[in-house]
């Protein structure tokens, strides 16, 4: 089995293990790299062929088939009241805050009340979200409260993340809406050897749509003996950066600059600080 487990978040529905492995392996590795070379952590020595990807994108590929391409052809009015409006409102604002380019919510402009549509709208002028189609958006929605809602989803995306932990797994990378995946699991796995939990572009610090929808309920330990978690600035999924203020102190919040790319996961995985997490467990391992 791998030493190091890495998992996926969203936008991922028409991928395969394979297919990440050959992108995120060589990232990964390269984050190791660069923080050996930058002083952060001594050289590791682990191989492409110890790091093992989960994945479980396919739980959300829609059946039969579809003649309007890869995306169900889902526009403002899909976006259903509840769960899914509040998250784009508050992606939205998000947003707003870290790119000039993006009216924000309270804008006299856009009328007196927010809607789904008008944050759509906004949302197409974002830097970071300008190859993102109003569509795509709407299934990036659809896929993070189906996990909350679903049962039969959550409990694949979890049962393929734990048949990846083996005995000398030791560190978990988790991106996305999949550090909800691997925290659920190490939290229902005490015995678990997983020592470390490196999460990237998180959501588990999102109140109310994340925090209060986890099982165990907010605020339990995953059973590690650290956690890093790595945000970029410009990150609009990690809503709420500082985990720490959820989780307790024993979390490490690190902000890293992506550019342009602030969501995407092999400028996580290359990160120097990204690296030097991954080899703080792997060193600690062989103490």
């Amino acid at each position: 089995m791998a030493r190091v487990v890495a998992v996926h978040g969203i936008h991922n529905t028409y991928a395969s293990r394979p297919q990440l492995a050959d992108g995120w392996i060589p990232a990964l590795l390269g984050g190791l790299d660069n923080a050996a070379q930058a002083g952060l952590a001594p050289a590791v020595g682990l191989t492409a062929s110890e790091v093992a990807c989960v994945f479980y994108g396919d739980v959300f590929r829609p059946p039969g088939k579809r003649l309007s391409g890869d995306i169900p052809p889902l526009t403002a009015d899909d976006v259903e009241e509840g769960p899914e409006t509040e998250l784009l409102l508050q992606w939205w604002a998000a947003a707003a805050r870290i790119d000039p380019a993006v009216v924000a919510p309270d804008a006299r402009t856009l009328g007196p009340r927010a809607s789904a549509r008008k944050a759509l709208l906004a949302l197409a002028g974002a830097r970071f979200l300008t190859q993102v189609s109003e569509r795509l958006l709407v299934w990036w929605l659809k896929q993070v409260t189906s996990y909350f809602t679903d049962p039969a989803v959550r409990a694949a995306a979890r049962d393929r993340f734990a048949a990846a932990i083996g005995d000398d797994t030791r560190v978990v990378v988790a991106h996305s809406l999949g550090s909800v995946v691997a925290y659920e699991a190490l939290c229902a796995r005490p015995g678990w050897p997983v020592t470390d939990l490196v999460t990237l572009g998180s959501p588990l610090g999102v109140p109310h749509l994340v925090t209060h929808r986890l099982d165990p309920s907010t605020g339990a330990w995953p059973g590690v003996e650290r956690w890093v978690n790595i945000t970029d600035a410009g990150d609009f999924v990690a809503l709420q950066p500082l985990l720490r203020t959820v989780y307790g102190e024993r979390v490490r919040d690190v902000e890293i600059s992506n550019g342009l790319g602030a969501h995407q996961v092999e400028r996580y995985l290359s990160d120097r600080e990204t690296g030097a997490a991954v080899a703080a467990g792997l060193l600690a391992g062989r103490s």
